[in-house]
Parts: structure tokens; C-alpha cells; sequence
């Protein structure tokens, strides 16, 4: 059954300390059929979860920037206790400075308090749905080690070259894909499916969501970049999709990553 038909909804906590953004995000999440409980305050949320626990709640939101605690300092709080639920950090101080702070902490994704609620919907889905989304390619989750790459897919968390990699969790899943297809390419479509769903209708044409997947891609380019600045694992197959280098790749259909492009296709450097 899929999350989006569970005869029981889904169930969040949510934690911050503007009143306006909170009861507007609680009513969002109640009309999309979320069940929601929210707090205005780290202290409040920790008060209790300690007298009620956590039975039923499926995803934590939690604001970055709060009076008190921030919230940083109540995942660290919960993860001291033992609590494990997914943890999504809200802000509206984009940077990746804080993204990285957020995942190294124990969050599993990091949203733009800004973007359109159905963007927050989609990633409490995936969140609450663990590691189901990667199950769309009909294999069994492993652990993958592959050159310098490393997936822990319980955590989940990537590592190159021992380094963690701050990866949202949707990012993370889209690696995973890549990196388990090795030697071959993964078609835009599958990895757009691993964001919305499969069957999820894009705009813009008939392959309008290739531009979201270039997007995606040049993001995560960038978070290995980070870490490595000669990272060049991620392979464009141009107008087929993306695919993690092992060496055995056939040179004539992958492109350069430095430039050109095929049937529309931009590849990023």
C-alpha cells in the first residue's frame, strides 16, 4: 500500500515558533489529510514526547531558528533520548552551512521554509516512507561501497572518501539509484520518479521534469564538489539520464561533463 493510501493518515509534529507560519502550516498539512501536532517551542515538543511519547507519529518538523532552543539543539535532544522518527529541519536562512549542520545532526532532509507546500508534502512523504522510495527500481535496499563512495542506507548517509556528504534525503536516494546501477545509466524519468512518486505527471511537456532531474543532479555535483573538487563520478547519457562511473562505461554514448549538449540536453559542469 502506498503512503498516499494508508487507511490511517499520516501523523506530524510540528515545532515553531511563529504563530502565523504554524497554524498556517497545520491547516495545509490537515486539508492534504496529515494529522498534525503542533508546538510552539523546543521545550514545549520535548516536554512531550517525554510524558506522551511518540506512538503513531510518523515525521518531525522542526524550525531551524526558534528563542530557547533552536532547532538544531532539540534534535540533539531527541536524539539523545532515544527518539528516531525522521527529522526535517525548516528554514528561512538557506545556506550549506546550516543544511550541513542539519543532516551531520541527524536530520534527513532540509526544506526552504519559502517553497510551495506541496514540496514539503512530498518530502514528508518520502520521509515517512523511509526506504520505500528506492524500492521503485524493485531490489533489495544493501549497503554500498563503490570506489570511494559509501551509503549507509539505514542512516541514510553518504560518505566520499570517509567524508559525510550533506545530502538531503531525497538527494541521497537518487545517489543510491546511480551508484547501484553502475556501468549503466538510470533514465531521467526513474530518477524523477524517486521525488514525486511513480507516475507523478510533470509540467512543461512531455519531458518537462528533465530540467528538475538536471537540477537535482547539478546539486548533488556540487555537495561532492565540496568534499572533492575533482569529483566526476556522476556521468550524463545525453537524452537518456544519469549514471555513476565504474569503468566499464561505453565512451561513445556518455558526455562530457565539461560542455555540449543533444536533443536539448544541458550538461553541467
Amino acid at each position: 500500500m502506498s503512503l498516499g493510501n494508508r487507511s490511517t493518515p499520516l501523523s506530524v509534529i510540528l515545532v515553531d515558533d511563529d504563530n502565523l507560519f504554524r497554524e498556517a502550516l497545520t491547516a495545509n498539512l490537515i486539508n492534504e489529510g496529515f494529522a498534525v501536532k503542533p508546538f510552539g517551542s523546543g521545550q514545549d515538543i520535548l516536554e512531550s514526547i517525554s510524558r506522551d511519547g511518540t506512538d503513531g507519529v510518523h515525521v518531525i518538523l522542526l524550525d531551524l531558528k526558534m528563542p530557547g532552543m533552536n532547532g538544531l539543539e532539540v534534535l540533539q535532544a531527541l536524539r539523545a533520548s532515544g527518539v528516531t522518527l525522521p527529522v526535517i529541519i525548516l528554514s528561512d536562512h538557506i545556506s550549506e552551512r546550516y543544511e550541513e549542520n542539519a543532516l551531520e545532526s541527524g536530520a534527513v532532509d532540509f526544506v526552504d521554509k519559502a517553497r510551495n507546500v506541496s514540496v514539503l508534502i512530498a518530502r514528508i512523504r518520502i520521509a515517512a516512507g523511509g526506504i520505500k522510495v528506492p524500492r521503485c527500481i524493485e531490489t533489495p535496499c544493501v549497503s554500498v561501497d563503490i570506489g570511494d563512495l559509501r551509503l549507509n542506507e539505514k542512516l541514510p548517509q553518504a560518505y566520499w572518501k570517509d567524508k559525510i556528504v550533506p545530502l538531503t534525503l531525497t538527494q541521497f536516494w537518487i545517489v543510491y539509484l546511480l551508484a547501484t546501477s553502475a556501468g549503466g545509466y538510470v533514465p531521467y524519468r526513474a530518477i524523477y520518479d524517486v521525488v514525486h512518486g511513480i507516475g507523478f505527471r510533470a509540467g512543461d511537456g512531455e519531458f518537462g521534469y528533465r530540467a528538475n532531474v538536471r537540477s537535482l543532479i547539478k546539486r548533488i555535483r556540487e555537495s561532492f564538489r565540496g568534499i572533492d573538487q575533482d569529483f566526476d563520478e556522476i556521468l550524463n547519457y545525453p537524452a537518456f539520464g544519469y549514471g555513476w562511473r565504474d569503468g566499464s562505461e561505453d565512451a561513445s554514448l556518455v558526455s562530457s561533463q565539461s560542455g555540449g549538449s543533444f536533443e536539448g540536453d544541458t550538461v553541467e559542469a
